[in-house]
């Protein structure tokens, strides 16, 4: 059964917020206001994160995630309505589209960070993790946008913010899956992009590539590689922030991860070699 939406704490925009701090010294335009914002998978980790720095530039907030437990532990630092709700239930994106209207009235953005991860060779892998990765990673979302896009494109304003993944972007050994839902999620936001050009309606992909979040843990094999290393939730929050007050297209976190995709779009028989090689 669903869980019962629940109002915690009271969000508000504040008139004495000081501008937003990025890591490379910006700041944020003068005159950019904060509005109101839905996030998925707020649960824990980046969807966490992103609502605690939207919550402290002043945005009002609806929050949701499938854990009720953690998702009130988010709203106790960011003062938000809440939805526990697992969004592969049928017609779940409406319901949370219908309460997020009726809590805010209006949705100024949208933060797809719902996500889950699966590893090991793609012929070892069940139908059931299987599915679970395609529903929770890329089909919930797009439902959920197809059901918000609407109310923001009549509103003539808005944005959506969709996390990807460096997976998504150049393929990920031993998650084959995980990889193609991902790429889906970024092309997905490439075609969406193009169809809104002129609506007022911007769209957003954040491209992180390893975050210290219980991701690893919960898909039941930990990170092992070197390489890249594990960035910090804030460090994708602040990127989120990043592409909403700057209007980016995309963002990669770190920046540097932009460096293998273009050289597999330059070069993709010597990036191939290369991954074989080094993974």
């Amino acid at each position: 059964m669903p869980h019962a939406p629940s109002r915690a704490g009271a969000a508000g925009a504040s008139d004495t917020r000081t501008p937003a701090q990025f890591p490379d010294g910006a700041r944020e335009p003068p005159g950019a206001a904060a509005g109101t914002a839905l996030v998925t998978g707020a649960s824990s980790g980046i969807g966490a994160a992103v609502a605690r720095r939207l919550s402290a530039e002043g945005w009002r907030l609806v929050l949701n995630g499938r854990d009720a437990g953690r998702l009130a532990e988010t709203a106790a630092h960011a003062p938000a309505a809440v939805f526990p709700e697992d969004l592969t239930r049928p017609a779940a994106e409406r319901r949370l589209t219908r309460f997020t209207l009726d809590e805010v009235g209006h949705l100024d953005l949208l933060v797809a960070c719902a996500g889950v991860g699966w590893a090991g060779d793609f012929t070892t892998m069940t139908r059931r993790a299987f599915d679970e990765v395609m529903e929770v990673n890329l089909l919930t979302t797009l439902r959920l946008v197809r059901q918000v896009l609407p109310h923001m494109v009549e509103a003539g304003s808005g944005r959506v913010v969709l996390v990807g993944s460096l997976a998504g972007a150049v393929g990920v050994r031993g998650e084959a899956a995980y990889s193609a839902s991902k790429a889906a999620v970024a092309v997905f936001a490439d075609a969406l992009r193009y169809e809104l050009r002129g609506t007022g309606v911007g769209v957003s992909l954040v491209v992180p590539g390893v975050v210290d979040t219980p991701f690893f843990e919960r898909r039941g094999t930990p990170y092992a590689r070197t390489r890249p290393r594990p960035v910090a939730p804030e460090r994708v929050a602040d990127a989120v922030l990043r592409a909403v007050v700057r209007g980016r297209d995309e963002v990669y976190v770190p920046g540097w991860l932009r460096l293998p995709v273009r050289v597999r779009g330059a070069a993709p028989g010597l990036y191939r070699r290369l991954a074989a090689a080094f993974g």
